[in-house]
């Protein structure tokens, strides 16, 4: 069966709302909002005004996650320091979910994992909508959903176990020992992705962004400038269908920068996670996109 993917040819906080309600999806609850806060030095991160009103008409909470990098996002201090130098703090109020450690959530018919871990702020919530910025990536080739649903929602120690594929949990250990190679890390990510998804039990909506589209993530303080004019705002309530919908839009777009962003997406075998993630069983590659004004 096709998932529906709607699509609103613009980048806006109105395109951002108007792509959810077009879902007609209620979200019940404590509703948790995890999108990417960015980190310092990083130029193309979506700005707090972009989810003002989202936030309003949701009244969800941005959540966040520590990070398994050295970097100002590694430890709930560091991290804290740089919401408030990015302009979260005082605006809106961010959960960083593992602030206080984490815990084990299950993950079905994993081959490579069969735990995820989580911050325990994540019981906290009855809901949860990811709004995710599309792009490159530097390990997985493109982040979107699917990104966003596995190393986004996983706690530092999570993250760890993400891109060794279960050879360790130490973020200190992680870069110089114990990196999987591409194929185990991409399945890694969407076994854990699965996880959350089946955590929520239906509980959840999708919206990518298709702006400042660069090859390399907000988590990158170096990254490249965009490589592509922003495309627009897609909403799913399957997150396997709306990453395959933005990847079909890169690769049919006629714009100049589109074989750079390509060739990031192909030289990791980014693709990959799509196909695992149907394999799986918790999407589909097939949609429809509609379009709305």
């Amino acid at each position: 069966m096709k998932s529906d993917v709607f699509f609103i040819k613009n980048v806006s906080k109105e395109s951002i709302l108007k792509a959810f309600k077009a879902l007609n999806k209620e979200l019940t609850g404590n509703v948790a909002l995890k999108i990417h806060t960015g980190e310092k030095g990083n130029q193309n991160f979506l700005r707090p005004e972009y989810y003002e009103d989202i936030l309003d008409y949701t009244n969800a909470k941005i959540v966040e996650c520590n990070t398994a990098y050295s970097g100002e996002r590694n430890t709930t201090e560091k991290h804290r320091n740089l919401l408030k130098e990015h302009g979260w703090v005082g605006k809106y109020n961010v959960d960083i979910m593992d602030a206080d450690g984490d815990e084990i959530i299950p993950i079905k018919n994993g081959n490579l994992l069969n735990e995820n871990y989580v911050g325990t702020h994540l019981k906290n919530y009855d809901s949860m909508l990811i709004v995710s910025h599309f792009k490159g990536h530097p390990m997985g080739g493109f982040g979107g959903a699917l990104k966003q649903l596995s190393i986004g929602c996983a706690s530092s120690r999570g993250k760890a176990n993400i891109h060794s594929a279960k050879r360790t949990l130490d973020q200190y250990e992680l870069w110089d020992k114990h990196i999987a190679p591409q194929e185990d890390f991409l399945r890694a990510m969407a076994e854990s992705a699965g996880s959350i998804v089946d955590y929520f039990k239906g509980n959840m909506a999708f919206v990518n962004v298709m702006a400042n589209m660069s090859v390399d993530c907000d988590c990158c303080a170096v990254a490249e400038d965009p490589c592509m004019k922003d495309i627009g705002v897609l909403a799913s309530l399957d997150p396997v269908a709306l990453d395959k919908a933005c990847l079909d839009l890169v690769y049919n777009s006629k714009d100049a920068g589109r074989n750079h962003l390509v060739e990031r997406i192909e030289s990791r075998n980014g693709t990959h996670i799509i196909d695992y993630a149907v394999a799986l069983g918790y999407g589909s590659k097939e949609y429809n996109l509609i379009e709305v004004d």
